[in-house]
């Protein structure tokens, strides 16, 4: 499955905050994951194996670093649990690192919301405006990004540009 994404990501102190505006805003809350995220070496992209609770896909995306919303061209092929895909890729490719994290898992027609705790790393919050029909604009992704922005009070200052992966690696 093909997708494009405007995303953004946020240090995010006050989680209980967040579960408070997404409850108010009627959210499905669809659980908590705890994920494994494997990141390979690749000559360009990312590509991460991820293993939960929820979610199991083998994701390959391209994004820019910067802060705020950003796009993102994403390919998934959903994964079963213990399938042996993970010893091929080990096998085949070197590990990057791996990202080991706790995800709440929330929707709003097509916006996926993360409250993440990540090992090593601390809280955040993700928004993530979702097109996987090709129906939308990335103009519309971008408004919605940025409206859920102002609704959570984020500030420039809470404003992640890299990839949780990034951050463990110049940790």
């Amino acid at each position: 499955m093909h997708c494009l994404n405007i995303e953004m990501k946020a240090r995010c102190n006050d989680q209980q905050r967040i579960r408070e505006i997404l409850r108010s805003q009627q959210a499905d809350f669809r659980g908590v994951d705890h994920q494994i995220d494997t990141y390979f070496v690749v000559p360009h992209g990312r590509l991460k194996l991820r293993e939960g609770t929820i979610e199991n896909h083998l994701i390959f995306y391209e994004r820019e670093n910067s802060a705020g919303p950003k796009k993102a061209e994403i390919m998934l092929y959903d994964t079963k649990p213990e399938s042996s895909l993970k010893t091929i890729l080990l096998a085949a490719l070197e590990t990057l690192v791996v990202v080991d994290k706790q995800r709440e898992i929330y929707f709003i027609n097509n916006v996926k919301f993360h409250i993440d705790n990540v090992k090593e790393l601390g809280y955040f919050i993700e928004i993530e405006a979702i097109d996987d029909t090709e129906e939308m604009s990335e103009e519309k992704l971008r408004e919605q990004c940025e409206m859920y922005m102002k609704l959570f009070e984020i500030q420039d200052d809470q404003l992640i540009t890299h990839s949780y992966s990034d951050l463990l690696l110049n940790k």
